[in-house]
């Protein structure tokens, strides 16, 4: 489907190897958590996932879409305590505040940095943000059931899926556009990645989030268009050279008309 988009180039894909099984054990082992099976499953054919495109502008090739599942060694946990960090330096726990909404049935409960959450970094979304695993019941035993949220820049967390399954169907069909995980929050996408979203349609099917007040301030493009007048510019070089003759000819004539209207004007005088 990309390969066939209008200006869409270097299309790549990342082939790699299933991971380990002892791997994926010692990282359960490492973290004291079971890894979800649908994750797992995905990790036995795959030890991560990393596909990009570019779009072609100016015959330069822009990298665009990036699709990335981190790898079971790059699973790390967010808000872990270090070793190297200083006895009293601020940590993500410092955010927690006890007047977070809980969670209903229309909003979740938001996972929290300190204890009570363990929280997986799956995709670092090119520095946009942070889309995580989330386990959010720890006490008294880790549960399995886990969730995935999206951390943007400011620490907000917003709900994404339920499972990884479903939000591994949400990365493909939103084509790894920029910033395709706003689309989920409360303020949106900023309107330059609206700009690629109304080129690059993704496929999903509620995208109402999108269309509110785009027409205020988005351009509606069309990618046919815009990259068709691009093929043309070598057709339209060939005009010129014929043009001269044409051109000659016709100052030739307009001169000579010039000079016989005098003579034409002495001779009625």
């Amino acid at each position: 489907l990309l390969e066939t988009s209008p200006g869409v180039t270097e299309v790549t894909f990342v082939e790699k190897e299933p991971a380990e099984h002892h791997a994926i054990i010692s990282w359960e082992q490492k973290n004291s958590c079971i890894l979800p099976e649908d994750l797992k499953n995905f990790y036995l054919m795959t030890d991560g996932f990393q596909m990009t495109w570019s779009v072609k502008i100016d015959d330069t090739p822009m990298p665009l879409g990036s699709m990335v599942i981190n790898s079971v060694s790059k699973l790390c946990r967010l808000g872990g305590s270090s070793m190297y960090t200083l006895p009293n330096a601020p940590t993500l726990a410092d955010l927690e505040d006890d007047t977070d909404e809980e969670g209903n049935e229309d909003k979740p409960e938001k996972p929290h940095f300190d204890s009570r959450s363990l929280i997986f970094e799956l995709d670092p979304c090119n520095g946009n943000g942070k889309v995580c695993l989330v386990y959010k019941h720890t006490k008294p035993v880790v549960s399995p059931d886990t969730e995935i949220w999206f951390l943007d820049r400011a620490l907000y967390w917003h709900f994404l899926t339920k499972t990884f399954t479903a939000y591994y169907r949400l990365l493909i069909t939103h084509l790894g556009l920029p910033q395709w995980q706003y689309a989920f929050t409360s303020y949106g996408v900023s309107p330059q990645a609206k700009q690629w979203f109304s080129m690059y349609k993704p496929i999903t099917i509620n995208t109402a989030r999108l269309s509110e007040e785009a027409d205020s301030f988005v351009n509606k493009l069309d990618p046919s268009k815009v990259f068709k007048s691009k093929n043309k510019t070598p057709v339209m070089k060939k005009k010129p050279s014929s043009q001269p003759a044409g051109s000659q000819k016709s100052h030739t004539s307009t001169t000579s008309s010039k000079t016989s209207s005098p003579a034409g004007n002495s001779s009625r005088k």
